[in-house]
Formats: C-alpha cells, structure tokens, sequence
C-alpha cells in the first residue's frame, strides 16, 4: 500500500527506513510499459466522448511552433483535449484507464524487478514525465512508495491550456532531490535506476546502479561505458512505422 500521496518536500520516517534498505527509481513510458502513456489516455477519453477529437485541429495548428514551444508548451497544447473536463470525471477517467488499459500491458520482466524490490523493503519511487492526471493512480496500483509526474495545475474544470512543470531531464533530479537530499558524488546511496531514455541521464547518473530497457544506439553504448544492465523484453509494434501508425490512432481516438 502506498504510504503517502501528497507531494512530499522530504521523505517520511517510513520512508526514510525503506530508504536506508535501498532505493529504487523507476521511469514509466517505456520503461515499465511500452507505450507514451498520453496518447493512450487520450485515447481512452477520445473513445467515449469522441466530439474531443475536435482537439487535434488545435493541435496540428499549434504543430508548427514546436521549436518555439518545447516539450512543455506542446503538452499543454495536447492536454487541450481535456478541456472543461470536470475534475471528478478525470479521476474516473484514471481510474478506469490504469486498471483496463495499463496494467496489462505492463512488461512483466520490469514488474518483476518492481516486486523485487518492494519484498525487499527498499524505497520504490515512480519518476514519470507523464502527467500526474493518471500518474499517482498508476502509483497506487503498482504499489509504489511515491509517484511524481508532471504536475498539471486546474480547479474544478480543465481550461484550454493548463499550465504545468514539465518534470522531465533535470527537473526529475531536481523533484527527487527536495525529496531525498541531493545526490553525493556518487549518487543516492543505495540507488538503482530504471529507465528507457536519454532524457533519464540525469536521473540515471545520479543512481548507483542502473538497468536500462529497450534502449536506443546511443543509450546501449552509455549502458555498456557505464556498466548497466540491459533487458530487451520486447515490444508490440513491428517497425518504426507501424508504431507511428498505431500513436496517431490513439491520439486520434480511432
């Protein structure tokens, strides 16, 4: 059972136990499943109220500015999908979403590395640049310690563009460091990052150990000058087109 779901500036006495044990640092899209989890949640909203779809003309508009935008403003603009969406309704959204959709898909050799670590009493933490819509949810349902996404600030109802804190590269580091202390020379002692990213190389040099998942050219060959292990447990598209075809229908809701 998850033990706090605030936003803790520092670790709790509990936690701070578990920690003593070891630390485990898991990112999520890619890594503990296949897919970006955002095109997939916004499939699952898409397909039960399909006059969202209207979003992707706003969304192709703003296409062009990604240079201009960055990763944080077009997620924004992506998030426009939900707009007016009642907090309420959102959280049955996650709900429904972690439980049909992510979990089985889940890759089972990760999990089990997940499970590893939870029998063995270390910290387990869930670093995800995804939003935290669905993120903390996700968390519960993993039974992880902590669950820090990209956090997405609105009240009762979802405006157009929500702002947000991209909590990606360094400003993973940054999060996990008000929480655990920042990082010695030679990381958190104890630590063991997971991830399937370049955009995880803060994070993942910050760990003691590191075990990297499917990974690209360029992160196989950090891997093997920085000694982490490497699993490969596949997988579901066939090629890289066939996984562009199948991210455009999520995002599309079809």
């Amino acid at each position: 059972m998850a033990a706090d779901w605030g936003k803790p500036a520092r670790v709790t006495p509990e936690q701070d136990e578990k920690r003593k044990r070891g630390l485990a640092l898991f990112d999520f899209d890619g890594t503990l499943i296949p897919w970006d989890t955002q095109v997939i949640f916004a499939d699952h909203v898409l397909r039960q109220e399909p006059v969202r779809r209207l979003y992707l003309t706003l969304f192709a508009a703003f296409g062009p500015f990604y240079r201009v935008l960055g990763d944080e403003g077009m997620k924004r603009v992506f998030l426009s999908y939900l707009w007016r969406a009642e907090r309420g309704r959102i959280e049955e959204w996650a709900k429904e979403f972690v439980e049909k959709r992510l979990l089985p898909i889940c890759h089972p050799a990760v999990i089990e590395r997940l499970e590893q670590h939870q029998a063995a009493g270390h910290l387990t933490v869930l670093a995800s640049a995804s939003p935290d819509l669905y993120v903390t949810e996700v968390g519960r349902a993993l039974g992880f310690d902590v669950a820090l996404g990209t956090e997405v600030e609105f009240g009762q109802v979802m405006p157009l563009f929500p702002d947000l804190r991209n909590h990606k590269g360094e400003e993973k580091v940054r999060r996990l460091s008000e929480m655990l202390g920042v990082p010695g020379r030679s990381g958190w002692e104890g630590s063991h990052g997971y991830t399937d990213s370049t955009a995880d190389l803060p994070m993942m040099m910050a760990c003691r150990k590191g075990t990297v998942v499917n990974p690209s050219e360029r992160l196989s060959r950090i891997a093997a000058e920085k000694g982490w292990e490497v699993i490969r447990p596949g997988t579901p598209w066939r090629g890289r087109f066939d996984k562009i075809r199948r991210i455009l229908r999520f995002a599309a809701g079809i």
